[in-house]
């Protein structure tokens, strides 16, 4: 079975609380971390930039995530160009399109031949993958955001997916290809089999890692052991001596 160990994708935590952040930073094997607008809302942030600086002052020494929210591309840029003067380590994460479906390539050309790191997100097919790597600059580094996940929940298959998308960035090396919306473990694994450079788990993801590799027969018999002692803890009762006589 798998361990942590004999896998070559790099783990980043995605998440947008601060405690829990930090105490994924502490763990060496996560890589770097993915924000976004959503998360940062669910954890009760109010101050964008200073919750983002508050971050980057935790966390120097590995690869962040913060996303521009303007929804024209004037903006959206402008936006960047400000997320991106927060720290060296900050990769701006930019959708690839905005709400009313324009596609952001002019601006993202514009910025990574400016030197700034992008994240571009909220992809969900292999045409918009290469789409958005030709209008990379050649030579900036790039993390290019697939919502493995959310194509699941369609009822597609994302390892088709997310294996051709590997195949289209072959030639562009600085350009790494990030599994996102993982589901489940197992995603972890997949991502890691298809060719994935990075997959980004939320906190309750990341605390199954020490799943991976347990025996099954072991793991069956805890299942076994948490039905039992849940039932006995909650006093449950089934008159049986009717039922064993008749027997």
């Amino acid at each position: 079975m798998t361990a942590l160990n004999d896998l070559s994708i790099k783990i980043f935590a995605d998440g947008a609380d601060l405690g829990g952040m930090l105490a994924m930073a502490a763990k060496p094997w996560i890589q770097g971390f993915t924000t976004n607008p959503t998360l940062m809302r669910k954890a009760g942030v109010t101050d964008y930039k200073g919750f983002a600086l508050q971050v980057l002052e935790a966390i120097a020494d590995r690869p962040v995530s913060f996303e521009v929210f303007a929804d024209d591309l004037p903006t959206m840029e402008a936006q960047a160009r400000a997320i991106a003067s927060w720290g060296t380590n900050v990769y701006v994460k930019v959708p690839v399109t905005n709400t009313k479906g324009v596609f952001t390539g002019p601006i993202l050309t514009r910025l990574s031949r400016d030197g700034i790191k992008l994240n571009v997100t909220a992809l969900m097919t292999a045409a918009q993958v290469r789409a958005v790597a030709e209008a990379l600059a050649p030579g900036t580094p790039a993390v290019i955001s697939v919502f493995a996940g959310r194509i699941a929940d369609t009822g597609v298959d994302p390892v088709t997916v997310m294996s051709g998308c590997v195949a289209d960035l072959t030639d562009r090396p600085e350009l790494e290809l990030l599994w996102a919306s993982p589901r489940e473990l197992l995603n972890l694994i997949q991502a890691d089999a298809v060719g994935c450079h990075i997959i980004t788990m939320t906190n309750d993801l990341l605390g199954k890692l020490p799943l991976l590799g347990k025996d099954h027969d072991q793991y069956s018999l805890e299942t076994v052991e948490m039905f039992h002692r849940d039932a006995t803890a909650a006093g449950y009762d089934i008159p049986v001596a009717e039922a064993v006589g008749a027997v």
